[in-house]
């Protein structure tokens, strides 16, 4: 069988890959498993400089890989070449704090010695998605190689150009030529990867099913995992909220990779007495960005990332307004070819809808009307997910208060869009899975801490 990339925009093959054989995989994983048996012993200047490498094999093609994306995806060039600038800043902050990260802790006990040291656990397998392709992989991987792992990297089947250009980033950087191997494979295929005795854990950045399916055969081999899954995150506009700053804070949120990101923002809650300018603000804001060829450089807004799941969400959204939602803006497929959706907002969203039940995974805003700022704390909690959330008013000290005590979520922010960075822990609760990537607390993940007392 073969993995092909369809170009969203125009729905014509970019290209076909073979996937390989059952042998072919395990073989892979066995040259990676060598591979890291000879890089757990290199030190931290070593790997250091070879992350540094990839981070300029990165900025040196950062408009090949953008027109990669554009192709597969859909991302526009210029959120594209942005990514992958991204990835390279993230590549230089392991570079320059992994060695202090994983630094031995002493711990003061009736031992002539006793510490805390951090060892690598082997080849990690990372199951990845398509709508931030490269960003996602080296999110994991620059903490992951930094830490002494090797990797082998499942890709989503619809970006499998992506795939293979990540893999030679590092081989052109220099890292040795089988500590991270792409997998050009199906899904089903994944749990023959998890059963290898040499793969010691997984991370998955996906959905709720797929991460189920992942976590019960990972659990099933006793192998550790992270999960970053699907989100719902509540946009909380407060009564006493600038509402020009909340509708940009908003828009910039819902509009982030045409809606396909676990973090944009999707539930607008709202307080009754300011709903009104809100919603008028939020419209002018979500019409002003206008669809458009992805290749193209001032383009903000390109297709989804396939037919199908265009198709899911106009279903979300058809079935909302049939349950007593009202279409603000947008709301209807686009004539013409590709996988285009207009940016649209539903107001009067209300539970049991799936614009507030479910993730939508496009640029469909669902606003949420409540009595007062309470009710608004009480419906950003009343979710399955818990991966991001933000607070928008006009009092950051109360912002703050509400962000550490009263949301059930990873991450809040205040007056801001909810965004990774390589310097904070990123991760979610509740269905939007656990663990953490990025920081201190990320490349810690996939390390052996143990124990060592010294009598």
């Amino acid at each position: 069988m073969a993995l092909q990339a369809i170009n969203p925009a125009t729905g014509e093959a970019v290209a076909a890959y073979d996937e390989l054989s059952a042998e072919a995989v395990q073989g892979i994983i066995a040259d990676t498993h060598q591979a890291y048996l000879r890089w757990r012993a290199t030190s931290f200047p070593e790997r250091a400089t070879l992350m540094r490498d990839a981070a300029e094999v990165l900025r040196g093609n950062a408009r090949e890989y953008a027109r990669l994306m554009a192709a597969e995806m859909g991302k526009p060039i210029r959120h594209g070449i942005a990514e992958v600038q991204k990835c390279a800043a993230g590549c230089d902050y392991y570079a320059e704090h992994a060695e202090r990260f994983l630094a031995p802790e002493p711990v003061q006990t009736e031992a002539r010695k006793s510490f805390v040291a951090f060892n690598p656990l082997g080849v990690v397998l990372a199951v990845m998605p398509w709508n931030f392709p490269f960003w996602q992989v080296f999110r994991f991987a620059a903490p992951g190689l930094m830490a002494g792992n090797a990797a082998v990297l499942k890709h989503a089947s619809n970006v499998p150009g992506c795939a293979l250009a990540i893999e030679q980033v590092f081989r052109k950087a220099g890292f040795p030529e089988h500590l991270f191997r792409t997998l050009l494979i199906g899904s089903k295929e994944v749990a023959a990867v998890i059963e290898n005795p040499l793969v010691r854990a997984v991370t998955l950045t996906g959905s709720g099913p797929a991460g189920r399916a992942v976590a019960s055969k990972a659990a099933a081999m006793l192998k550790k995992t992270v999960l970053e899954l699907g989100g719902s995150d509540p946009y909380l506009v407060l009564e006493d909220a600038d509402l020009e700053l909340a509708a940009a804070v908003s828009a910039r949120g819902r509009l982030l990779n045409a809606g396909q990101s676990c973090i944009a923002a999707k539930r607008f809650i709202v307080a009754d007495r300011i709903r009104s300018r809100f919603e008028e603000l939020f419209v002018e804001r979500m019409s002003a960005a206008k669809l458009g060829d992805p290749m193209s450089e001032d383009t903000e807004l390109g297709p989804l990332a396939r037919h199908d799941l265009r198709d899911a969400l106009q279903t979300q959204v058809t079935r909302s307004i049939t349950m007593g939602a009202r279409c603000l803006l947008g709301g209807k497929i686009p004539s013409g070819r590709g996988a285009y959706y207009p940016p649209t907002v539903l107001t009067d969203v209300g539970r049991g809808m799936p614009a507030y039940e479910e993730e939508l995974f496009g640029p469909v805003a669902a606003v949420i009307p409540v009595e007062d700022d309470e009710a608004a704390i009480a419906a950003a909690n009343d979710s399955v997910f818990g991966l991001g959330a933000s607070v928008l008013t006009s009092d950051p000290a109360r912002g703050e208060r509400i962000a550490v005590e009263r949301i059930e979520s990873g991450s809040v922010f205040v007056n801001e869009v909810v965004r990774s960075d390589p310097r904070l822990p990123f991760g979610g609760v509740k269905e939007s899975g656990y663990g953490r990537e990025l920081s201190s607390y990320g490349i810690r993940e996939f390390v052996n801490i143990k124990t060592v007392y010294v009598a």
